[in-house]
């Protein structure tokens, strides 16, 4: 009898114990406005447990994590509170490389957006109030409606210089849904269904219908009163994701991935001179006339390494122009790539004109292509490692050579190896204590 009782005290504490376990689970992973520490065991659960998940991939000995954890830690309990929690959590990926290699982690830190268990990549600010701010946007609706003019003020204010805004002044929310749901992660939507004559006045526009994209960064404003049918409206909006005229950087170039235009790209001496600063004027007025392409410019200050892939450097004839496909191969345009002192705006516009009239010599880019220039940088690092470990094999195979010259005297051979691996073992040290950068 007793030991049948024990038999069932003991299957019951058995069954009981996986309970325990799952209960312990679901309170670790609780919102409670700190950061979740994640790991291969529990990585899974908490995607599926938040609909909502920042997620901070980094490295113990990275200068930049350690700056950004401090952040982090500020913002946790910030978004957990939203009426839609956001959750913030991190996961050491030089530890746990499998999930580092799941979610293509070659940089740190890197981050990404968890929505619904799909990961999308944060490029947002790392300032504790401006992340709080940027983050709201994935628990927004995807158009809000707003029914007064310090509603469309509040909205304006809230959405931030982030993404560009579209307001639909006089348009119904159905007719931009579809679009605003597929480009929700690129920009704020809404409709204003009451303002008054001074909010018309203010956003410049006369009539309604109108949707009015904005770029607070950039203080650029456009209008479009139709037709509003979906295609065009798409058109619109796609045009509109950008500014003008984009200056492209390591996160910028990132943006224009998924944007099939052709890219006017601009190369000037220094982005900050007033000469440079002229012509990025005259390419807007290029630009607002030329939709069906990207304008950007980069300054070789700036940006040398990728410039250098176009054969623009320090001694090129500068500003100089191409047509870049965002990939392989760019475009000059044969007796235009430079412009000089005199009249550039003709000069700009016969540039064009030479492309769209086929006056072009095709070229491959010296460099990467753009998805290879994206993946080098974040993948400075790993290029370190691999050249490190070939370097280190290739002293191993030289150092057995040397083992196949004649037999060497007795206890030779097992100094040789010592004294191998203890080069080796410096060497190391040297290069992880080099390593500490992103």
């Amino acid at each position: 009898m007793t030991n049948r009782v024990s038999t069932m005290l003991l299957c019951s504490l058995v069954a009981i114990i996986p309970l325990l376990y799952s209960v312990g689970a679901e309170q670790s992973l609780s919102a409670n406005g700190k950061v979740l520490e994640l790991d291969e065991s529990n990585f899974d659960s908490a995607i599926s447990t938040f609909d909502f998940i920042l997620v901070d991939f980094y490295a113990p000995w990275c200068g930049h994590c350690k700056r950004l954890s401090p952040q982090l830690d500020e913002a946790a309990p910030i978004l957990s509170s939203l009426k839609e929690p956001i959750v913030i959590a991190k996961v050491n990926a030089e530890k746990f490389t499998r999930l580092a290699r799941k979610y293509d982690i070659d940089g740190y830190p890197t981050l990404k957006v968890f929505m619904h268990g799909v990961p999308v990549e944060y490029r947002g600010p790392r300032k504790a109030d401006l992340l709080v701010r940027y983050m709201k946007k994935f628990v927004a609706p995807d158009v809000s409606v707003l029914d007064s003019d310090s509603a469309i003020s509040n909205f304006v204010e809230a959405a931030g210089l982030h993404f560009p805004i579209f307001i639909g002044f006089g348009l119904n929310e159905s007719m931009i849904s579809k679009l605003a749901e597929k480009y929700k992660k690129k920009a704020w939507f809404s409709v204003a269904k009451d303002f008054s004559e001074d909010t018309m006045l203010s956003y410049d526009f006369d009539k309604v219908p109108a949707l009015v994209s904005l770029h607070p960064s950039y203080n650029e404003q456009s209008i479009f009163y139709g037709p509003f049918e979906a295609v065009f409206l798409e058109d619109f909006i796609k045009q509109n994701l950008f500014p003008l005229v984009l200056p492209i950087n390591q996160d910028t170039l990132k943006t224009l991935k998924d944007d099939e235009r052709k890219i006017v790209l601009t190369f000037v001496e220094d982005e900050t001179e007033e000469n440079s600063k002229k012509i990025i004027k005259l390419l807007k007025a290029a630009a607002s006339a030329n939709r069906d392409l990207v304008f950007g410019y980069v300054g070789i200050k700036q940006w040398e390494d990728f410039t250098e892939t176009f054969e623009a450097n320090k001694k090129t004839p500068l500003p100089k122009m191409v047509i870049w496909d965002g990939d392989e191969e760019y475009f000059s345009v044969i007796g235009s790539e430079r412009i000089d002192d005199q009249d550039q705006a003709t000069q700009i516009s016969r540039f064009l004109e030479g492309y769209r009239e086929g006056k072009t010599i095709k070229k491959r880019i010296g460099g990467p292509s753009f998805l290879g220039f994206i993946n080098s940088l974040i993948g400075i690092r790993t290029l370190s490692m691999i050249v490190f470990v070939v370097a280190v094999v290739m002293m191993i195979q030289t150092i057995n050579k040397g083992d196949e010259e004649p037999p060497p005297m007795v206890g030779t051979r097992e100094q040789g190896d010592h004294a191998t691996s203890s080069v080796s073992e410096a060497e190391s040290k040297e290069y992880r204590s080099g390593e500490k950068e992103d």
